[in-house]
């Protein structure tokens, strides 16, 4: 099989397309389900039993992408499988254990349930990074922000209807339910084969990173990596919180809202920013693709500020302003995880892979998501959601503009500097 994809350009984007989407949707069935639960009447610290159920997974998400920091960019090739493998069926058992340990103490299984999960992405896009379509092959990633969460809550309630399966038993289930698909979809990704020599000339060889590598990489572009990992702070922390009370928002905006009207959003969201990363793909020129997704950036948190401002001034309405505001959140999160080292680690033929830069960022936006929780929780019962939106967009705007501006002049003032040695490199002319 690895012959046949390595002869075949497009059966290779559709087989990892289709591996990358099904093992990471089957890995949403072990983290999302729980969350589609009432867990009414139980209550622990005077709070509500779902929340904490919620913070203790979070917690431990967020705990896996601190570890994933030194995990997935020290990943080699052969233990991809087995690790992925572990981490799931590490998650199936928390589960598990969930379901039979009674209330209270079973929350902190959730948590152990979130702890290898957050690795998971790294491990499937150590198959994709390093190659000339990477941005295209990572669709099946993207994809799942899309349909992911409304299919499994439909799952969740179609076998608590039927069957009847109590909530604390219900994820376990659910997880067992797609565990061969899961399987299934480890070993499509087994199949792919590894970058190609012209991968290797576009994109750079991805590599295993050492402590050195590592303190090189930050040493060596600092300040326009902290830019991109404050953006993606703000990014993860509003999109969480839009996600998180998108009802509570509208329920202020228009009590009397369409219940459709979060899919009709999300899905046009989702199949707008898709359809622009996959874009980039076919820009050859890491500079130039660089230059693209930093214009895609700057035009995305311009529009957070822009469309809050008409919306406030009732020039536009509240769904223009809702699909708007999700479009410049969802962008930017999306093309610094998927697109944005890809390209800088082969402009500047940087000895790394992207797991290990997006960990980075990963880790501190969900330690933003978590604060935000819990900080709501505790100090913000009684507030608007709508107007902390309101004022998320316009921080978003202003603050995200800055970095992006200075990341800009940075990287750019870095790649003309080598203009001198580079025109007299042939590899480095081929690989830009």
């Amino acid at each position: 099989m690895k012959r046949i994809l390595a002869k075949s350009e497009v059966l290779l984007i559709v087989w990892c397309i289709i591996a990358a989407f099904g093992t990471y949707f089957c890995m949403y069935a072990f983290r999302k389900p729980f969350t589609t639960g009432l867990y009414e009447n139980y209550e622990l610290w005077g709070m509500g039993y779902k929340s904490i159920l919620i913070i203790s997974q979070v917690f431990g998400y967020m705990l896996s992408k601190i570890i994933g920091i030194k995990v997935i960019a020290e990943l080699k090739p052969k233990s991809r499988i087995l690790l992925i493998i572990g981490l799931i069926t590490f998650a199936e058992v928390a589960l598990l254990a969930f379901g039979f340990v009674p209330f209270p103490y079973n929350f902190g299984l959730l948590f152990l349930n979130g702890l290898p999960l957050g690795m998971v992405w790294g491990v499937i896009f150590s198959f994709l990074e390093g190659r000339k379509l990477t941005e295209f092959l990572s669709l099946g990633l993207s994809l799942n922000l899309v349909m992911t969460s409304g299919v499994l809550k439909t799952i969740y309630l179609y076998l608590q209807e039927t069957y009847q399966i109590n909530e604390f038993h219900l994820p376990y289930v659910i997880g067992l339910i797609f565990l061969p698909f899961f399987l299934f979809f480890v070993w499509m990704l087994a199949q792919i084969p590894p970058p190609n020599h012209e991968d290797t000339l576009l994109r750079n060889q991805r590599t295993a990173m050492t402590k050195d590598d590592k303190r090189k990489i930050i040493k060596e572009f600092g300040l326009g990596l902290f830019c991109f990992v404050g953006m993606y702070l703000l990014m993860a922390t509003v999109r969480d919180f839009r996600d998180n009370f998108a009802v509570e928002v509208w329920r202020e905006i228009d009590p009397d809202f369409s219940k459709i009207i979060f899919s009709e959003i999300e899905t046009t969201i989702g199949l707008i920013v898709v359809s622009l990363i996959a874009l980039i793909a076919f820009i050859r020129n890491n500079f130039y693709s660089y230059l693209t997704f930093t214009a895609m950036m700057l035009m995305a948190v311009a529009a957070c500020g822009g469309s809050t401002w008409a919306f406030q001034q009732q020039i536009i309405p509240a769904k223009l302003w809702m699909l708007s505001l999700g479009i410049g959140l969802f962008l930017p999160y999306l093309l610094i995880q998927t697109v944005v080292f890809e390209r800088l680690i082969a402009l500047f033929r940087v000895k790394g892979n992207v797991g290990f830069l997006v960990y980075i960022c990963d880790s501190i936006g969900y330690l933003g998501s978590v604060s935000l929780l819990i900080y709501r929780e505790f100090f913000l019962k009684q507030i608007s959601f709508l107007n902390v939106l309101i004022n998320f967009g316009y921080i978003i705007s202003g603050v995200c503009l800055i970095l992006l501006i200075i990341q800009l002049i940075y990287f750019t003032n870095k790649h003309l500097k080598g203009r001198i040695w580079w025109k007299l490199s042939p590899k480095s002319v081929l690989s830009d």
